[in-house]
């Protein structure tokens, strides 16, 4: 029997807070640790009481994924480590004297520093996976792009850390294919982890770790970095869709007379953004996707984001945005379009994926069940794509796809079969 305790992991911005415990704590004072403490018996109230007893972000944090426990030994003392990962929005870090200080740092720092026992593995538990990527149909692509990069550091450090040198490069060559393949509709995961690969330093295990912990520093600064701009085109009311990060953000920036918000079927993500947008005080109204072409002649734009935009300029984005667009275009109300200029692709056919039919029939009769999750909005459509530098045009669309396809090309080098 050990003693049972929580280690919760908040995630902001792609890093991880840690603090150096203080001497007042006694035990392993001096260590970085995350917030613990014992379960009483009851870990899931633990984990948020400590939260907020630690360093007060109860508020700011969302429940993502609990680890199995992990039974670790120190000495004489057995302990049950139960894991937590929470993701922690804006809001002002207040340790008590658990902390003598606390830093936000990507998670291979833990690798690099004096914890307390077993934290890296505490860690390994609720981070991200290839898995939990495919498996994701409720987050928008930028969300989604930069789990994939911290799946691809959080490999190369460990890597890194062992000294591997060639055979390193080709165990993360194969992990980057694996995560392309994960969401191949997605044009942002493909663009970011091209780069970290392309401008990896000596094709080494460090040198990606590296590129893929710039590369989500900048995904963070671009995707807010367009929602301020998005936010500067939003006059009246606004409709949208689907759960994009960056759309949220420009909407908040903005403070819109009132937001309609479609459901989103068949994961209804809609509902979670109606919600949120409503606790802040936005006028916010809910409806069916069927009723985009009721709603739209009452609001002053339409704003979506895209999980890709192809290089003719069309827009792949949750099923729905193409009916909203043709709506709105016979209403001759304006669609913009956020998304970082990562999310534009050198394809011109997209890949549009499906979920089981069972997501909207669970019947026995003998019908063909079709459930796109996306859909291609044409360019004639989509009044503006804006992107963190700014609107691009058709020419800046070909601009970007060219620099992208470059960056692809990893790939291919270092390929055998390719």
């Amino acid at each position: 029997m050990g003693t049972d305790v929580v280690t919760c992991f908040l995630r902001r911005r792609g890093r991880v807070l840690l603090g150096r415990r203080s001497e007042a704590v006694g035990a392993y004072s001096g260590h970085w640790d995350a917030i613990s403490g014992y379960t009483g018996g009851e870990p899931d109230a633990a984990a948020r009481r400590e939260i907020d007893e630690e360093v007060g972000l109860l508020d700011a944090s969302t429940p993502v994924r609990t680890g199995d426990p992990l039974e670790v030994v120190d000495g004489e003392r057995t302990w049950i480590v139960h894991p937590y990962l929470f993701d922690c929005g804006p809001g002002e870090t207040t340790p008590n004297r658990v902390f003598e200080t606390v830093e936000w740092v990507h998670p291979t720092e833990i690798r690099r520093r004096e914890t307390v026992p077993a934290l890296r593995e505490a860690y390994e538990a609720v981070a991200p996976t290839v898995e939990s990527i495919h498996a994701d149909e409720v987050h928008g692509s930028a969300y989604v792009s930069i789990r994939a990069l911290e799946v691809l550091r959080d490999r190369a450090g460990t890597l890194a850390e062992g000294g591997t040198g060639e055979e390193g490069w080709e165990e993360l060559a194969a992990l980057a294919r694996e995560l392309l393949e994960a969401r191949p509709s997605m044009a942002a995961l493909e663009n970011r982890v091209n780069r970290a690969m392309f401008e990896a330093d000596g094709r080494t295990a460090s040198g990606v770790e590296t590129a893929a912990r710039e590369g989500i520093d900048r995904a963070v600064d671009a995707d807010d970095r367009a929602a301020t701009r998005a936010a500067g085109t939003i006059t009246g009311g606004v409709l949208t869709l689907s759960r994009s990060g960056t759309v949220e953000t420009a909407l908040l920036e903005a403070g819109p007379d009132r937001v309609v918000v479609l459901e989103s079927r068949p994961d209804r993500e809609g509902v979670g953004v109606a919600e949120r947008l409503a606790s802040t005080g936005i006028e916010t109204t809910l409806t069916l996707d069927a009723a985009a072409a009721h709603v739209v002649e009452s609001v002053g734009c339409v704003l979506v984001g895209a999980d890709t935009v192809l290089a003719d300029g069309s827009v792949v984005n949750k099923v729905g945005t193409r009916t909203a667009a043709l709506a709105a275009a016979r209403e001759g109300v304006p669609v913009y379009v956020v998304a970082a200029a990562d999310k534009v692709s050198p394809a011109t056919k997209p890949e549009l994926e499906h979920v089981s039919g069972a997501a909207i029939y669970g019947g026995d009769a003998d019908i063909m069940v079709d459930c796109p999750l996306f859909d291609r909005t044409p360019a004639e459509l989509v009044t503006a794509v804006i992107t963190e530098s700014g609107t691009l045009d058709a020419e800046g669309v070909a601009e970007r796809a060219a620099k992208h396809e470059r960056w692809a090309a990893w790939s291919e080098e270092s390929n055998p079969s390719g």
